[in-house]
């Protein structure tokens, strides 16, 4: 038990680093705290230690003091936290549920909330079913609006002429990597198929 909690706990907080450093989410968690962040108007990045040194000092202190607490807790409370593996993971899921139902419930004392996070629960239970990863689309509900603004910005400098994304190098080199990102999925098929034919 100790050993997956280590390894999950220092993977928890290096997702912070490119985060914090470059302005890139390495995991669903981060992905979540950089819309936090984009939401009260502090962007992650290299120039968020200059315009926001209080917050980034801050989540390394708490990183500090969090593992602190959980030495402090752990330690004393290893045998409560063993005996919780004992339980029906039937028991544990009807408990999550009613939990999740009551946070949801108090947050505007609104049905209609509960019924949002089912609809949710039900949507991110058939994203993982179907092995589809949640960060990309988390991102991509923040950095559309950005990317529709600086491209309508872009078009505007260049006249409408779509040249000037491959002109530059950079931004050639970039659209590139993008697009072989995107077309992973169907060479990885187009392989497996072609192999599997010819076995």
């Amino acid at each position: 038990m100790a050993a997956p909690e280590t390894a999950n706990n220092a993977a928890a907080t290096s997702s912070f680093i490119p985060l914090l450093t470059l302005g890139i989410p390495g995991n669903l968690s981060t992905a979540m705290i950089f819309v936090a962040l984009m939401i009260h108007g502090v962007r992650p990045g290299p120039m968020m230690l200059q315009q926001h040194p209080d917050l980034f000092w801050g989540v390394v202190a708490s990183m500090f003091t969090g593992n602190v607490i959980l030495v402090a807790l752990n330690l004393p409370l290893i045998g409560f936290w063993v005996r919780l593996l004992t339980v029906p993971y039937k028991y544990l899921v009807v408990l999550i549920i009613v939990i999740c139902i009551i946070g949801a419930y108090s947050a505007n004392f609104a049905i209609f909330d509960i019924g949002v996070m089912v609809l949710f629960g039900v949507f991110g239970y058939l994203l993982r079913k179907l092995h589809f990863p949640a960060a990309p689309l988390v991102l991509a509900m923040v950095l559309g609006q950005i990317l529709e603004r600086t491209l309508q910005q872009s078009l505007i400098i260049s006249g409408g002429d779509f040249g000037i994304f491959v002109r530059r190098p950079i931004s050639a080199a970039l659209l590139a990597v993008g697009g072989l990102l995107m077309l992973k999925p169907i060479l990885l098929w187009f392989l497996k198929a072609t192999t599997g034919n010819r076995k």
